[in-house]
């Protein structure tokens, strides 16, 4: 190999080299940033930790006694849902009036402020104190109603490859990681909401899934018999027309052509 052509593969080589190392600097300042800021956000909304363990133990029965004894207090139906509702909401909006609650999945990554501009592409690039950052919000569609009395409201956030954001949805392939996590959780100003999840699919980007109005009865049917049918994951629940649904979205990871969406009911 002549000596001028070995000085031109060397010189592509370490420019790929310089230019690989750059992209994976950044995607790594990129996610200590967002990192903090929502470590920052957990901080400033003080949300009190609620142990893995703690579950609901229900009531045995126990035989009849001799003597009348006072009944011990019943166990908080939801004792994560108590946890959430004693944030700091009004500290996170003092801070970006953009932000309109919290929402989480217990077990998972998911735990963010939820924000809302005037439109969807802000928040694509901005965390929740506005911060310039590829890691980007958990966003409300800017159609949907703020204090989620629509019939779908829309939530995305990004797919982010170290596991933070969205990228958690990506696991409800799974009927185990179901069985595991099925609820998501949004507390806003009028407190803490708990919702079931009843699918998960890849959707077009033109799907029902995106539908922010509805005209009426017919249409909101078509959009729960599309989620239940594209659904790979199952749970024998089919929400009606008179619910409120959560879809979340985000990437597939195999393009932009499609999105992974989870749907949720409120109970």
């Amino acid at each position: 190999m002549k000596p001028k052509i070995q000085t031109v593969i060397l010189f592509f080589l370490t420019a790929v080299f310089a230019v690989s190392a750059f992209m994976l600097v950044r995607q790594m300042t990129s996610y200590r940033a967002g990192d903090q800021a929502y470590a920052e956000a957990s901080e400033i909304a003080a949300i009190p930790e609620v142990p893995e363990t703690e579950t609901v133990q229900q009531p045995t029965e126990q035989p009849p006694q001799e003597t009348q004894t006072e009944p011990e207090p019943a166990p908080s139906a939801d004792p994560y849902a108590q946890a959430l509702e004693q944030m700091d909401l009004p500290a996170l909006q003092q801070v970006n009036s953009d932000v309109i609650g919290w929402i989480a999945i217990p077990g998972t990554e998911i735990s963010y402020p939820l924000v809302q501009g005037t439109d969807n592409d802000y928040y694509l690039t901005h965390t929740w104190n506005q911060n310039s950052s590829a890691v980007g919000a958990i966003f409300m569609d800017c159609r949907c109603s703020a204090d989620f009395s629509g019939f779908n409201t829309i939530v995305y956030g990004h797919r982010m490859n170290n596991g933070s954001m969205f990228a958690a949805l990506k696991h409800y392939k799974k009927q185990d990681f179901l069985q595991a996590h099925p609820q998501v959780y949004v507390t806003n100003a009028s407190g803490t909401h708990a919702y079931s999840i009843y699918a998960a699919y890849e959707a077009a980007l033109d799907g029902t899934a995106y539908y922010s109005a509805f005209s009426d009865e017919t249409i909101k049917k078509a959009f729960i018999d599309e989620g239940v049918s594209l659904s790979v994951i199952h749970t024998g629940a089919v929400p009606t027309v008179n619910d409120h649904i959560l879809t979340l979205s985000t990437c597939t990871g195999n393009g932009h052509a499609t999105r992974w969406v989870v749907q949720a009911v409120m109970e």
